[in-house]
């Protein structure tokens, strides 16, 4: 199967702005971008032929204003679009599968029409084993870069950092891989975040870092981190690293970091839980509250 990128559609705004989001990161990976909406079509014991047909009429409708919106604001674009039947979650994380990556708007419409309500966002976040990437409503091509010398909006402009969330202790190779990529696609500077925060006396083991004082245990804490990215750094000479650590939650950190950047990347740890498939809580903290379009990528 040829390599795309999916963007999932039910006519909102924040599908639209996600299909144009994923046009321009399709041309950018010079990948074609196939535009998918989910019919969930529940027949009653009174509907009949005529109110299928209408429902897929609704639903094709639906795909030809995306393909419309998205070659309007991405020309360059190879496009396919496809409707595809079923549970939404379960759809889209099979289109997940086939994809390089998915993208969603991170709200949508309630009702007939829509399906990217928060529950299903999350839901396909949570089960998705391939790149996943929230788009907000009011995301336009000017808020990937940075704003002109006037301070206007601008497309003309170098990129905004691509901020990356690493835990040093836990650093996830598919996450960091995702960063460079994006960074190295768009010529922009990628920002490596990692949060720490000080130990309890309890949690101490001998000759823990948390036993220094606080300037020092910043300084340890960057050079894991400058440690963990050192043979990325390596594979990705021509981006531009900017190793950044801090004393908070890590979901604090990560959305004031993400405040001024064109993407944030985050990682998401596959798992089985007893309820079934979620999102931690670092993830679940920055998709409701960073303003920027966030890459969740799994790993194992």
């Amino acid at each position: 199967m040829v390599p795309c990128l999916v963007a999932g559609v039910d006519g909102s705004e924040q599908s639209l702005a996600a299909a144009a989001w994923a046009g321009r990161e399709a041309v950018r990976r010079d990948l074609p971008l196939r535009l998918v909406h989910v019919w969930d079509w529940h027949p009653r014991r009174q509907d009949g032929a005529i109110a299928a047909a209408a429902g897929r009429h609704l639903a094709r409708r639906t795909l030809r204003q995306a393909e419309e919106w998205v070659r309007a604001a991405c020309p360059d674009v190879r496009l396919q679009d496809e409707l595809v039947e079923g549970p939404v979650v379960t759809a889209l994380v099979k289109e997940a599968e086939r994809a390089e990556l998915l993208v969603l708007g991170s709200r949508g419409l309630s009702g007939f029409t829509g399906f990217l309500v928060g529950s299903v966002a999350l839901g396909v976040v949570a089960e998705a084993t391939r790149p996943v990437v929230l788009i907000r409503a009011d995301e336009d091509a000017a808020d990937e870069h940075l704003p002109a010398t006037d301070g206007s909006a601008s497309t003309r402009t170098g990129y905004r950092d691509v901020v990356l969330a690493v835990d040093v202790a836990d650093a996830c190779d598919e996450t960091i891989e995702f960063a460079f990529e994006a960074a190295r696609l768009r010529h922009a500077r990628l920002r490596a975040v990692h949060a720490w925060h000080r130990p309890g006396p309890l949690s101490l083991g001998a000759g823990e870092i948390g036993l220094v004082d606080d300037p020092r245990q910043a300084e340890e804490w960057l050079g894991f981190l400058r440690a963990v990215l050192r043979v990325w750094r390596d594979k990705y000479p021509d981006v531009a690293v900017l190793e950044t650590v801090a004393e908070d939650k890590a979901s604090t950190v990560l959305v004031r970091a993400a405040a001024e950047a064109g993407l944030l990347v985050v990682g998401h740890r596959l798992t089985e839980r007893p309820v079934g498939p979620r999102t931690g809580p670092v993830t679940h903290a920055v998709i409701h509250h960073v303003g920027c379009p966030v890459a969740v990528v799994p790993h194992t």
